[in-house]
C-alpha cells in the first residue's frame, strides 16, 4: 500500500516502484528504506531538473532545432535524454513541460 502511495503522489516512478518491490520481495527491507538506498526517488523540482533539461538541450542542437521547426515527435527523444542524463529519477511529466517551455521560448 505503502508502494502504490508513492506512486500516486509522484515521489517514485512506475520503473522505480517496479524495482523497489522486486528488491522488497527479495530481501525482506522496507520501501522506503529501498528507495532511499537506491536513490529511486523522482526528482520533481524544477530547478534542479532544470539544469538537466539545459545541457540535454545543448547536447542535442539537432533534436532541439527540429522540435522548434515544428517536429513534435522529438519532444519523446529528449525526455528520453533527460532520463537518462538523470539516471531515470527525473520526473518526466515535469521533464516535457520544462523543455517545451524552454524551447518554445
Amino acid at each position: 500500500a505503502d508502494l502504490v502511495a508513492l506512486v500516486a503522489d509522484g515521489t517514485i516512478a512506475g520503473a522505480g516502484a517496479k524495482r523497489a518491490l522486486e528488491e522488497a520481495f527479495r530481501t525482506g527491507n522496507a520501501i522506503a528504506d529501498i528507495i532511499e538506498r537506491r536513490g529511486l526517488r523522482q526528482v520533481s523540482d524544477a530547478g534542479e531538473l532544470g539544469a538537466v533539461v539545459d545541457r540535454v538541450i545543448a547536447e542535442n542542437v539537432d533534436a532541439a532545432e527540429r522540435f522548434r521547426g515544428g517536429t513534435e515527435s522529438v519532444i519523446g527523444f529528449l525526455v528520453g535524454q533527460v532520463m537518462k542524463a538523470s539516471g531515470g529519477s527525473a520526473n518526466p511529466k515535469l521533464a516535457q513541460e520544462l523543455l517545451r517551455e524552454r524551447l518554445s521560448g
